[in-house]
């Protein structure tokens, strides 16, 4: 398996390489050159399957075993799934109403993003030990991921984490899951601006590749394949799980309907991915009123709008949803050209016309909505009195979806839950109701933070540009970054 950009340039990288970068040279984001398909018999063989042994099945389909023995893989995964507080990692809930919600968040930081995280920083640490090595990553976050990130890689030899949040624009649970740790190869940014104004510089930043050479700078965004590989794994168990897929023969396959609440749109391009792996899955990317995903599936609009929103579900206050680049890609036939030129148009003007052939088969496989704020505290409230459930705000948008579209006979639909609602206690009091929060939710309030500002008129790149070069100093001298004292 060979990967190769969005863009054309760049052809025949290994999934070593692809792990160890950001945004691929000619600025576009990898995919792998050739994309399985599974056949109807080997998903019935996979049906009784755990959540962990897909995650291995997957992985092994993009995963030559000269890179990593099929042994240490399984090890691997095993190891970075040892630890969520569900058996399976995973879990399936099935309400009233044929609602049925794929529970993804229960990492050590309450979010779907621990899940593919966890495997990647496993994939990082396997090759840093043997070729005796070293990385920078550099993480952009609208809330979850930078925790995610963090929890994952904190005290890996070999390793530093460079995490940018947007200030002032995420939950303080969100925030204090990043600022209180406090190990030495944990750095952490609040920027005045929002997260994509970081994805800004961040993209300046891996555009360098002396930098990226000489520092060995990668991203754990989900600009890296390897979140992306992972999350191919949430569709298929998900499918295996509601469609009855046992009850049917031959080549004929039933459909699944999954809601995915949607910002930088890696989960939703997964599930384009699996789609044309020949699952056949009718996926709905729902958003809240950063609404360019929906614009853009409804009548080919990729747009932004002028300002990023500030909703009750934050890690979707996204107007640049940077992976549908990967679906756009998928979707054209492979189309570097055509990619290259609209992502350049859009990156230049943050205006794009989606040409009508692309959107055509962009709304073949994807159906899109927007909630306001009202009807994700609207569908918080009902979804309580109908199941004494809760969900998160980002959550709530996917069961909007489901009780505004009610699933018609026959129909199967799963809505994925992506964060829990412990990390959103403002929206939850909007809602007027209460929750429990967990232990280890409660202890942030008490811990010592770390935590360096970016202010509006600073020059990002060059601060971070800054600390990137001060942290490889350190290391090669074999320092520690912080002085014991140090706060800042």
């Amino acid at each position: 398996m060979r990967y190769c950009s969005t863009r054309g340039a760049v052809h025949g990288w290994s999934f070593r390489d692809v792990l160890f970068s950001g945004y691929a040279p000619d600025g576009g984001m990898f995919m792998p050159e050739e994309i399985p398909s599974l056949a109807a018999a080997t998903l019935r063989s996979w049906s009784s399957l755990s959540y962990q042994q897909l995650v291995c099945k997957v992985c092994s389909l993009f995963i030559p075993e000269h890179l990593i023995p099929k042994q240490d893989l399984e090890a691997l995964i095993s190891s970075a799934l040892s630890k969520f507080s569900v058996p399976d990692a995973v879990r399936m809930v099935r309400l009233k109403d044929s609602l049925s919600i794929l529970e993804l968040f229960h990492g050590e930081t309450l979010a779907f993003k621990d899940l593919a995280m966890m495997c990647t920083a496993r994939f990082l640490e396997y090759f840093l030990q043997k070729e005796k090595s070293r990385a920078i990553i550099i993480v952009g976050t609208s809330g979850d991921t930078g925790g995610s990130a963090i929890s994952s890689a904190c005290g890996l030899n070999g390793v530093d984490v460079v995490v940018v949040f947007p200030s002032g624009r995420i939950t303080t649970v969100q925030e204090r899951q990043m600022t209180t740790h406090m190990e030495d190869n944990i750095h952490v940014f609040a920027a005045d601006g929002s997260s994509d104004d970081i994805d800004v510089s961040l993209r300046k930043l891996f555009a360098d590749q002396d930098l990226v050479k000489r520092h060995g700078l990668m991203s754990l965004n989900s600009v890296n394949w390897s979140r992306i590989l992972v999350q191919l794994a949430h569709f298929l168990y998900a499918y295996l799980q509601l469609s009855d897929i046992q009850k049917t023969e031959g080549d004929c396959l039933p459909h699944l309907e999954v809601v995915v609440p949607t910002g930088g749109a890696g989960n939703i391009a997964a599930g384009c991915i699996m789609n044309r792996m020949g699952i056949p899955l009718r996926l709905v990317a729902m958003v809240n009123s950063n609404d360019i995903m929906h614009r853009t599936v409804k009548n080919g609009d990729f747009s932004m709008a002028k300002s990023v929103q500030q909703t009750l579900a934050p890690a979707i206050d996204i107007q640049d949803p940077y992976n549908m680049e990967r679906i756009f890609w998928l979707l054209s036939g492979k189309d570097g050209a055509l990619v290259k030129d609209m992502m350049e148009q859009f990156q230049s003007t943050r205006r794009l016309s989606i040409p009508e052939t692309l959107h055509k088969e962009l709304c073949s496989v994807l159906s899109s909505g927007s909630v306001s704020d009202e009807g994700i505290v609207e569908a918080m409230v009902r979804c309580w009195e109908e199941n004494q459930y809760l969900v998160c705000p980002h959550t709530a948008v996917a069961v909007w979806h489901h009780y505004h579209c009610p699933v018609q006979p026959g129909q199967k639909r799963c809505c994925i839950a992506t964060a829990s609602p412990a990390k959103f206690q403002n929206a939850v009091e909007k809602a007027g109701l209460t929750l429990d929060l967990p232990e280890a939710v409660k202890a942030l309030e008490f811990r010592e933070t770390r935590c360096k500002d970016l202010g509006q008129e600073e020059n990002w790149e060059a601060a971070l540009r800054e600390r990137v070069e001060a942290i490889g100093s350190a290391r090669q001298r074999g320092e520690p970054f912080y002085a014991p004292a140090m706060v800042n």
